[in-house]
């Protein structure tokens, strides 16, 4: 890519001009930042320590847990820099690994809520055979499917990006750097191939995964509707509401933000729905997940009960 450039760095204009209230818009994203590592990080060690989640279903959460930590801190630190110091200038080489990784959790992503709709599938639809269809090896299998989907996303948008040539301007009106957001503004080349075969490449990628869990979750409400017992139906909603309302956030603010006219007025807008799966998005979902289901409140109980237990014994080694 250096062989293609004079530019040397870029320059990040951020969410916009927040001298006067800096410091809270830095405490604000700070706390965001925290929640999100904790949570995340809380239901990675869960399911990895807890009988009680060694299952399909948390498997994938687990690494859609882990996917929205790596995510948050691909974006997030970068933002607290600039808040802090002032200083919005990122190197060229690091501008587009951040790019290349935030492309890479952004495909894996598409591809992870897909596999856990046809989880939710086969689990209310197909219940009688959701052991057989689904095991805990072919759900390890599904969760690599879709970090190696996200890395073929990023790839092939990585290689589209290099050919390029970046002789100026170097700024970028976002707070972290999508290349594509501000394609035009900074590259000298024609850029229409490039953003035509880019929107080829997010349109193989991401169309797929979006109709999966289109016609996963058609075929899940029309089970749901045919249930005789209002309890069965409740119960089955409920296991699969959290993972719709996760979709639901992510695809929508997704779509708003690139599938929008490119044009000045809509950047501010795009920018602030970005913020959605950037920031808020992995900071709730584990809110989301632990608050509205039962196993994964049992074993954080539990796993609370163990951790206590353990300080108590190891207090009461150290004071003999």
């Amino acid at each position: 890519m250096t062989n293609h450039t004079t530019v040397s760095e870029f320059i990040l204009l951020g969410l916009g001009d927040f001298s006067k209230a800096q410091g809270l818009v830095f405490s604000l994203f700070l706390v965001i930042y925290m929640v999100t590592m904790v949570g995340n990080f809380l239901i990675v060690i869960l399911v990895v320590t807890s009988q009680l989640l060694h299952t399909p279903m948390y498997i994938f959460l687990g690494n859609l847990a882990f996917l929205e930590a790596c995510c948050s801190s691909t974006v997030i630190p970068k933002m607290l820099l600039i808040l802090l110091t002032g200083d919005n200038h990122i190197p060229f080489k690091a501008c587009f690994i951040q790019f290349f990784i935030f492309a890479c959790l952004g495909g894996a992503e598409c591809y992870l809520l897909a596999m856990m709709s046809y989880d939710r599938y086969l689990a209310i639809c197909k219940p009688l055979h959701y052991a057989s269809l689904m095991s805990g090896k072919l759900s390890f299998h599904l969760a690599a499917v879709s970090w190696a989907s996200g890395l073929l996303v990023s790839t092939s948008l990585s290689l589209n990006m290099s050919q390029l040539s970046f002789c100026g301007p170097n700024e970028i009106d976002h707070y972290f750097c999508d290349v594509v957001f501000d394609i035009r503004e900074i590259s000298c080349s024609d850029t229409f191939l490039s953003e035509l075969s880019s929107f080829i490449f997010a349109c193989i990628f991401t169309l797929p995964p979006f109709v999966l869990i289109l016609t996963s979750y058609i075929s899940i409400i029309v089970t749901i509707l045919r249930m005789p017992s209002i309890t069965g139906r409740q119960k089955a909603f409920s296991t699969c509401s959290s993972h719709l309302i996760v979709v639901g956030l992510y695809y929508g603010t997704l779509m708003l933000v690139y599938l929008l006219p490119r044009t000045k007025k809509l950047k501010h807008v795009k920018k602030f729905f970005s913020l959605f799966y950037t920031a808020l998005s992995p900071m709730i979902n584990p809110l989301i997940y632990s608050l509205r289901n039962n196993e994964v409140k049992d074993a954080l109980s539990s796993g609370l009960e163990r951790l206590i237990l353990c300080m108590m014994h190891h207090s009461a080694n150290f004071w003999k």
